[in-house]
């Protein structure tokens, strides 16, 4: 059980005085709360377990685009930064009912639209490993915080890669479920149709257990679902891994020979598979993607709530000048963007034919699945990459979401697992499951971890060491 005090180690003092120290030099919070949040109410009837010791007393941090009730919800934006949310999402609420406690936010890209989280207008987030490199994104700081040993588990997003990317860079477990088994009240939309609230954690263990309390339908969202409970030895035998030229760098290419190499060892049966589709998955994405996000953020227009210009002439000019002040250049690309492929004459040629091709993505995932049980893959071309890489900038980093983007448009589970240092920087692989697979992602993980441990930067002894029972 962790300690309900949440205290620190002895001459550590307070527990959210070690937070603020420690986040000085790694910029994982936008946001701590001033004293640590109660259980929530009584034990949800859906998804979350009053009495799931496994999470009694965890500190948890919430990436902040995740409603938190009377915590700010600024989606890393400048057009949100005055907003404080109203309410709490489904997945706090059921996360809080289950023993757990919020301590703050996380830094984020802009709207989640971002592998680095240096398009956050609010602050910089460092990996913990360097600080002189990134965290990933879009949901570096839930990935750093968990790194840095300030919180064993911190909820995130995920529309393209956006939780098993930075816990890739950050040496931590990043889960994305299946879409609709983790709802999505309280989540501010980006891309409706690919984004799902998931999980970075130190340990499967925890992970598993934030993904039962949060999982389940929520009458708060249409898009959510009941589905089978996997059983705790919902393991796979068959392991399908990516072949041919995947554009790695030498680091991560000699670590993913090395997993493959290991997952045999393990006593799975491993085969190379190819997937044809792989080459459309970053156009059909980032169109798709896009699309929505133009139409999901036409909502913030400084009339109602953030950001207003101070002043304009007329509503137009408002709505104009609040948005201009308000939004960053990455989200701004996007929109346009978006606005263009839906445009009328232009959806047929650009919109519809990546649904289609979104189609023929998941159609030859089935297909693979019909022969193996799980699907490895690298991550990532890279490890974390230097702020300001030119060698990976905007452009590249879209490129390289080929491996992550591919569960998200089918809509199908999928767990980033430790696979060691290189350099002295983490690497991580990836494992996808078919829909409700996370029984096999864990078991699978569990295996891979006797092998490949997780290992977290030197001298981060998390608080909770010397008081956990």
């Amino acid at each position: 059980m962790w300690p309900k005090t949440l205290k620190n180690a002895p001459g550590q003092g307070n527990y959210l005085e070690f937070l603020a120290r420690r986040d000085k030099s790694v910029g994982a919070f936008l946001h701590v709360t001033g004293s640590i949040r109660q259980n929530g109410g009584a034990p949800s009837d859906s998804g979350a377990d009053g009495g799931n010791t496994c999470l009694e007393g965890v500190p948890v941090a919430v990436k902040d685009n995740i409603a938190v009730e009377g915590m700010p919800l600024t989606c890393g934006s400048r057009i949100l930064e005055p907003l404080v949310s109203p309410y709490s999402a489904t997945a706090v609420e059921r996360l809080e009912r289950a023993g757990a406690r919020v301590v703050g936010k996380t830094n984020l890209d802009e709207f989640g639209m971002g592998s680095s989280t240096e398009t956050s207008a609010l602050g910089e987030t460092n990996n913990p490993w360097d600080v002189s490199r990134v965290a990933g994104g879009s949901s570096g700081g839930s990935a750093a915080a968990v790194a840095a040993r300030m919180v064993p588990v911190a909820l995130g997003s995920d529309t393209g890669g956006s939780i098993r990317q930075p816990a890739a860079f950050c040496g931590v477990y990043g889960l994305k479920p299946t879409y609709g088994t983790v709802s999505r009240h309280g989540l501010v939309a980006y891309a409706s149709s690919l984004e799902v609230i998931g999980a970075a954690a130190e340990s499967v263990d925890v992970l598993e257990a934030a993904y039962a309390a949060m999982s389940g339908s929520d009458v708060m969202d249409q898009s959510s679902l009941d589905h089978p409970v996997p059983p705790p030895d919902s393991g796979a035998t068959r392991i399908g891994f990516l072949g041919g030229e995947l554009g790695l760098s030498p680091e991560v290419a000699e670590n993913y020979a090395r997993f493959v190499e290991a997952l045999g060892d393990a006593g799975y049966e491993t085969e190379e598979i190819a997937l044809s589709t792989l080459e459309y998955v970053v156009p059909a994405y980032y169109t798709i993607a896009s699309a929505e996000a133009s139409a999901n953020l036409a909502r913030f227009n400084g009339v109602r709530y953030g950001h207003r210009t101070d002043y304009s002439e007329n509503p137009e000019e408002l709505i104009r000048k609040s948005r201009t002040e308000g939004f960053g250049s990455e989200v701004k690309n996007r929109i346009v963007l978006g606005t263009y492929v839906l445009r009328s004459g232009f959806q047929d040629q650009y919109y519809l034919r990546a649904q289609k091709i979104r189609t023929l993505i998941r159609r030859e995932i089935e297909r693979a699945f019909a022969g193996v049980d799980l699907i490895c893959s690298p991550v990532f071309p890279t490890q974390a990459f230097p702020h300001g890489s030119k060698e990976m900038d905007a452009f590249q980093q879209k490129v390289a979401d080929r491996f992550t983007g591919t569960a998200n448009l089918a809509a199908i589970p999928a767990l980033t697992v430790p696979s060691g240092l290189a350099g002295g920087l983490p690497v991580g692989m990836q494992f996808m499951a078919p829909p409700f697979g996370e029984g096999r992602l864990f078991a699978a993980a569990r295996t891979i971890g006797e092998i490949f441990p997780v290992e977290f930067p030197p001298g981060m002894e998390p608080p909770w060491a010397a008081d956990r029972e």
